[in-house]
Order: C-alpha cells, then sequence, then structure tokens
C-alpha cells in the first residue's frame, strides 16, 4: 500500500478492506475489447465540469481510496466525453488500420466492422462521445457515437453483442462465465481509476486535491503523482462521486507539461435502473453477422445469431499468452511507474527495410530516432506516454518511460 501524506496511514486492516472493495467494485465495469497493449498502459476535449467548488466535509487519501474501493454502483446511464492526445502524427487513419490489423493478427479480431477488439482502436486518438449503461453485472452497453452513424456493444446475459449501423454489420459471441478473467480494457472513469490506483504502493505519491462538480455531482479530487525518476507520467487526477464513490473523471497528464494526455468523464449521469430495452438486440434484417466458435468464425444470415453456444465473443483478449512467465508473454523490468515490458520477437535485422520491407518499413524507421548503446543499434518510437524501443537484435522494451530509461533497461540486458 502506498505511504499516503502524514495523516493518511491506516492499519493493515484498511489495506485488506481496500483490496476486497476494490475486487467488489471491479465487477461492474462496462465490458468493452478495446485495444490491448496500448490500453493497458495508459489511460482521453476534456470532459466539462461545472463551475464552483462544493464544500465537502474532509476526508484523507486512505479514506478517499476506500470509498472508491466500496463504491458498489450497479445501475447507471450517461455520457463520457473521451479525449486522447498521445502526441502521434497524422497519418490519415493510418494509425487504426494498423490496430486493427495487429488485432486480427493475434487473433483477437475478426475482420469484422462490428468486432470491438479492432473497431474501438478510434479511442486511440482524438475526440469521442459515448453512451454508456449498465444494469448489474450481466447488462451493459456502450455505444460510440459518430456523425450519421453509432457503433455499439452490448452485453445482455450470455450474449455480447457488437453492432455498426454504417456498415451494418453485427459481430457476436457469449460472454465468459463468471468467474474467469475477463480483459475488459477501459471506456469510462472507473475503468481508468481501477488500472491507475492498482499502480499505487511505495512509489507513489496519494494526496486529496480538493473538491469539484462533474456533471452536476458533488466530487473530491484525488491527486496520484510519481515519486520515480525516469517516468513519463506527470500525475493522474480522478474526480471521485461524494455519495456514491464512483470516480466520474479521469485525467492523465504528461511529465512534459501540455494537455492532457488522456481526459475522460461524464458530462451527464444518472444512478436509475436503465429500462430492459437498452439492452435488448436483435440484429436488423439482413446484416451480416459474424459469429465466433473456439476462435474459429462463422459468417451467416441474421437469423441464425443468437444460438447459445455459439463462441466465447471475447477471447483472445483474455488468453494466457498475455500474462507474465507465459510462453510468448513479455517480462517486466523494473518496479514501479519505470517498469519496463520486454519481449524477444527473434526477428533479427530491425525494422525491414528496402525490398524486404518496402515503403512501409522506411515509413516506420523515419518516425523514429535511431539509437545506440551496449546492446547494439535500435529505434525508438515516442509518444506523450508510451515510448519503444526495438532493437536490431529483435527485442522490443516499452513503457510509460523516458528514452534514456528503455536504452539503459536493453544495455542492462546484455
Amino acid at each position: 500500500m502506498a505511504p499516503y501524506e502524514s495523516d493518511d496511514a491506516v492499519g493493515a486492516a484498511g489495506d485488506e478492506e481496500t483490496r476486497s472493495g476494490r475486487r467488489r467494485a471491479a465487477r461492474y465495469a462496462v465490458p468493452v475489447a478495446v485495444i490491448g497493449v496500448a490500453a493497458a498502459t495508459i489511460g482521453l476535449v476534456p470532459a466539462l465540469a461545472d463551475s464552483g467548488d462544493p464544500d465537502l466535509p474532509k476526508v484523507t487519501a486512505q479514506q478517499l481510496i476506500n470509498k472508491i474501493a466500496k463504491s458498489d454502483v450497479q445501475q447507471l446511464s450517461g455520457t463520457v466525453k473521451i479525449s486522447t492526445d498521445l502526441g502521434l502524427p497524422d497519418l490519415g487513419g493510418l494509425e487504426s488500420g494498423l490496430a486493427s490489423g495487429m488485432a486480427r493478427g493475434s487473433g483477437t479480431g475478426s475482420g469484422s466492422a462490428a468486432d470491438p477488439s479492432s473497431r474501438l482502436t478510434e479511442l486511440l486518438s482524438g475526440t469521442h462521445t459515448l453512451r454508456v449503461a449498465a444494469d448489474g453485472p450481466d447488462r451493459q452497453k456502450l455505444s460510440l457515437l459518430e456523425q450519421g452513424a453509432e457503433y455499439s456493444v452490448i452485453h445482455n446475459g450470455k450474449d455480447v453483442w457488437g453492432y455498426d449501423s454504417k456498415s451494418d454489420q453485427v459481430s457476436h459471441g457469449t460472454a465468459p462465465a463468471a468467474g474467469k478473467d475477463r480483459a475488459e480494457p477501459p471506456a469510462t472513469p472507473k475503468d481508468f481509476a481501477d488500472q491507475a490506483l492498482k499502480a499505487v504502493d511505495d512509489t507513489t505519491s496519494v494526496t486529496v486535491d480538493g473538491t469539484a462538480q462533474v456533471a452536476g455531482r458533488d466530487a473530491y479530487k484525488l491527486l496520484i503523482k510519481p515519486r520515480q525518476s525516469g517516468t513519463t507520467v506527470g500525475a493522474i487526477s480522478i474526480a471521485v462521486d461524494a455519495r456514491t464513490g464512483m470516480p466520474l473523471k479521469f485525467t492523465l497528464t504528461p511529465k512534459s507539461g501540455g494537455a492532457a494526455v488522456l481526459d475522460a468523464g461524464f458530462t451527464q449521469v444518472s444512478f436509475a435502473r436503465p429500462a430492459a430495452s437498452v439492452f435488448a438486440f436483435t440484429p436488423p434484417k439482413g446484416a451480416k453477422v459474424t459469429e465466433r466458435k473456439d476462435g474459429a468464425l462463422k459468417e451467416g444470415a441474421g437469423k441464425d445469431a443468437g444460438k447459445p453456444g455459439l463462441g466465447k465473443g471475447l477471447e483472445g483478449m483474455d488468453g494466457a499468452k498475455g500474462r507474465e512467465g507465459a510462453e510468448g508473454a513479455p517480462k517486466v523490468i523494473g518496479k514501479g511507474w519505470t517498469s519496463i515490458a520486454t519481449v524477444d520477437t527473434g526477428a533479427k535485422g530491425g525494422l525491414p527495410t528496402g525490398a524486404k520491407g518496402g515503403d512501409l518499413g522506411g515509413f516506420l524507421g523515419s518516425l523514429g530516432d535511431k539509437v545506440s548503446g551496449k546492446f547494439g543499434k535500435g529505434t525508438v518510437f515516442s509518444t506523450r506516454l508510451v515510448n519503444v524501443l526495438m532493437t536490431d537484435d529483435g527485442k522490443v522494451y516499452a513503457g510509460a518511460v523516458t528514452k534514456d530509461a528503455l536504452v539503459k533497461a536493453a544495455d542492462a540486458g546484455k
């Protein structure tokens, strides 16, 4: 547990209560398969906060963390505004295409425009508006609103549907069984807060930073700051609903300053139970439906959708290969905010160039910085938060750390 400021110290019993509460609260996160590695590392135009700071009873950082952990909101509906600014170059949509291709190549994407694991890569950049709704652990819905179109992911009982109105395509699968890991990337302030609080340890400073109003509700502000040098993370601010303890707004700012890398917040929220019709879905007549079954894909008409036992729906996002120590999984170097994930791809020679790599290899190489050290030579690809070093002998080092930290890690690995 983190060494909070002097007025925040608690005993071991409080630590255990916090961990237990977090596990209970995490069950009700809106389930969406979004991206993968980038989503696991980061946290998104900022959500509008009402003017005026409410006068609320004083709380310590530990008490506020406990309040988040004990939050047991099961019913809600609202609108979330998400803005992501990783500082990536404008690739004219290429970044989303590459991410979608990676998802398909790793078995997490189906090639369907309705597949969540590829479609929601759009949240990697720009500003987006989401509508969310939840009614307990078995009913959630998230809709990505676009100009003249809408993309929705609906979890209703055993069924998980994805529907893209623009292409009239549907993706269908079944939700993981209760008790199984659901590697559900974040989409709401609570999702991001849960991930951030997992990083709270003795490398972290946690304080209460006043109060605010978010989506018309009184909230406390929790401020999380790394104590370590070498990380690209500056600070994380979480606005916590004073009554329910649910995070209403999440803001991550980089150490380099400037605009937030990620800002996600409710602009409207209600804790009334949504109508059952919100979670009802039937594939439109004539829509192309893609089914999943044990990793194999079957395409058919809408009449075949909804049959029981037609696949996991979100398989590939929670496989064992994603866990440290499993075959092909990254190893973690270091501790806390300066931890670095590394994997040996076995691909010698660095980025493909010339006839081997074509224009793409040269283009990707132009986006990175050439570096060298005891490890040899490589290329560093930088964003405002996550940096990645690809060495010429096929090793990859990635983390929310500086370029120098990656080079040092590669040197130490020799």
